[in-house]
């Protein structure tokens, strides 16, 4: 299996530590928060891994280079101009391959254990798989639902996606056959036909999970870890 990160965003709500600094270095606990996702995917065995960049993307490929000193082999997608979350995968596409890959944002913390995603298997007619968290105090009202397993719109009661997702690249080709404005877009635009037409299982984790988005936020996270030392 092989694993993207998404890491190119601008990181506009963090700064000024990303005035000069990429979000994806910014450090937590010690060490660049890209660094940690690196780490769990090679313990648990994924190195094969794609990482979009952006803004000062120099910055991160020289601390990282090919990954080979991380234990993985990293491929970088390089973007002009930020294409949002849908847009970066489309255009990484051809280095993933055709299996289902694991999809991380590069900007959340979690106490999620990875490993137990290899242990998912998409059955033909599921086109992906998304991990959802508790929503936080920024997000109340939540993303998506589950219904018997199956990723929805329609329960009240609703979840946020975490940042943390199993696709099929045929998730991407499909929605590409169609008429796009831009080549940036976000996943959301993607996943929509697919969770209308019950294509998308999920699963509900109550454990720690981060988003690493705003100064005040990225502040807790570090207390949050300090207390675990």
């Amino acid at each position: 299996m092989k694993a993207m990160i998404l890491a190119a965003g601008y990181g506009k709500r963090l700064r000024p530590l990303t005035d000069k600094t990429p979000k994806p270095m910014i450090p937590v606990a010690g060490k660049p928060l890209l660094q940690h996702h690196i780490e769990r995917l090679a313990a648990m065995g994924i190195t094969e891994i794609v990482i979009n960049i952006c803004w000062l993307a120099d910055q991160i490929e020289n601390f990282f280079g090919d990954g080979s000193n991380f234990g993985v082999h990293i491929t970088w997608s390089k973007e002009p101009q930020p294409l949002e979350t849908g847009g970066g995968i489309l255009k990484a596409l051809p280095l993933l391959g055709d299996a289902p890959f694991l999809l991380i944002n590069g900007d959340i913390w979690t106490d999620f254990p990875l490993p137990t995603v290899t242990d998912i298997s998409l059955e033909d007619d599921q086109s992906a798989w998304l991990l959802l968290v508790n929503n936080p105090q920024h997000n109340p009202a939540g993303d998506f639902g589950l219904q018997e397993d199956l990723i929805s719109y329609q329960p009240n009661l609703k979840y946020t996606f975490s940042g943390i997702s199993l696709l099929k690249p045929a998730l991407f080709t499909d929605y590409a056959k169609n008429p796009i404005d831009a080549s940036c877009f976000p996943l959301r635009d993607v996943l929509r036909p697919a969770i209308e037409s019950k294509h998308i299982i999920g699963s509900l984790y109550r454990g720690h999970w981060c988003d690493v988005g705003t100064i005040e936020r990225y502040n807790q996270l570090n207390q949050h870890l300090d207390l675990l030392k």
